[in-house]
């Protein structure tokens, strides 16, 4: 018996043994290796450099080396079998030969990741299996302005940063195909908030699995300041994480747009919603429920900043009359009249300071008169639950 027992405690550490060495699944190893391909065959974007090394410090800050290369002949099986992920940073046109084409369909295939940065979307449109790993490809774009984007998915590691909506300057492209029912939107653009959008439905960043690997694309990128913008180098961060495979993500297709989104106020005063119910209306706290017209986009215009624009007529709140009349969803664009200093209190509230006058929002008479921006200190009327969703 002592020498049955004995040989079956050595068989179990044994078997622990093998279990302990087996390696750990690709999907959860850590991102150690990036090939940036910046080859251009058509129009030459001047962020690339700054693209490159934007990438190279996220490398350093985050354990991973990156190679940065226009050689082409690096697409081989053996070579691009070391690295996690495989970055095409605003390649145009016919950037490899079937050779090269084969050998990164391989890579895929394996379990590789590829991350596209803008004018990805602008390379090989004879190449359909590349068709299908960017997700969508180049139609046209108005002038680099600025726009609203509205964050769709903050569970993916790349965007969970964001708030859900996000004000930036890029040069905006139109896609030949709406990507939607292929991947899964994580970003889309308000085509009301800037000239020359499309698509109506308009996709901006997003991920997939594809061919055996993963893909994550974002169209924003095209602008040297890009790639000194925080939240879009940890955007790409994520998207590079993504792809490779060093963390999980959900990114199978979602194939309708999310429900009507944003912000709700609702006065401590008398437990109501703010409405902003037209352009006409001055705004205040009287409903009982959320609708359209109690949903506001909270517009993130940094340094604690914020603007609300109504979702009932995509119009900005203003404090009118520099703060002397009371709130109105007027205005189509988010100035100094329409910037309020978000003051998050320790009872969990929030209160709205305008900038033009330094005073805050109260809900005038317990939330029986209009919203306007008078007051010096914060009290029960001046403080809002923000619910969002």
């Amino acid at each position: 018996m002592r020498s049955r027992a004995l040989a079956l405690i050595t068989g179990l550490a044994v078997l622990l043994a093998t279990l302990v060495a087996l390696p750990a699944p690709a999907s959860a190893a850590p991102l150690t290796k990036v090939l940036v391909f910046s080859k251009t065959a058509g129009f030459r974007h001047s962020s690339i450099p700054n693209g490159i090394a934007a990438i190279r410090q996220l490398g350093t800050a985050n354990g991973f080396t990156v190679t940065a290369t226009e050689d082409a002949a690096q697409f081989t099986t053996a070579n691009l079998a070391q690295y996690q992920a495989v970055v095409f940073l605003s390649t145009t046109g016919d950037v490899l030969n079937a050779t090269q084409q084969t050998a990164f369909e391989s890579y895929i295939a394996a379990g590789g990741g590829y991350v596209g940065v803008h004018a990805a979307a602008d390379t090989e449109y004879d190449w359909p299996w590349y068709g299908g790993l960017v997700g969508a490809w180049f139609s046209s774009h108005p002038a680099i302005q600025s726009a609203t984007i509205r964050v769709e998915d903050r569970t993916n590691p790349s965007t969970a940063h964001l708030s859900d909506t996000w004000v930036r300057s890029d040069e905006w492209y139109n896609y030949r195909t709406n990507p939607r029912p292929n991947v899964r939107v994580l970003a889309s653009l308000d085509e009301s908030s800037y000239s020359g959008g499309s698509m109506g439905d308009h996709p901006i960043t997003w991920c997939r699995a594809y061919g055996g690997g993963r893909a994550w694309y974002t169209g924003l990128g095209h602008t040297e300041e890009s790639y000194a913008d925080s939240n879009f180098t940890r955007m790409l961060l994520g998207g590079l994480r993504v792809a490779s495979g060093a963390v999980t993500a959900d990114c199978s297709p979602r194939t309708t747009t999310p429900p009507p989104s944003g912000s709700s106020l609702r006065a401590r005063a008398n437990n109501q919603y703010v409405s902003a119910p037209n352009a006409t209306t001055s705004l205040i706290a009287n409903r009982s429920a959320i609708g359209t017209t109690e949903r506001f986009d909270l517009v993130d215009l940094g340094g604690g900043n914020v603007a609300l624009r109504a979702k009932a007529n995509g119009m900005y709140v203003a404090a009118e009359n520099a703060g002397a009349a009371p709130l109105i969803a007027n205005r189509a664009s988010a100035g100094a009249w329409e910037t309020f200093q978000l003051v998050r209190n320790s009872d969990g509230t929030v209160s709205l300071r305008a900038l033009v006058n330094n005073r805050y929002v109260v809900a005038e008479n317990a939330g029986a008169a209009a919203l306007i921006a008078n007051r010096t200190g914060i009290g029960q009327w001046e403080k809002f639950d923000l619910v969002t969703g």
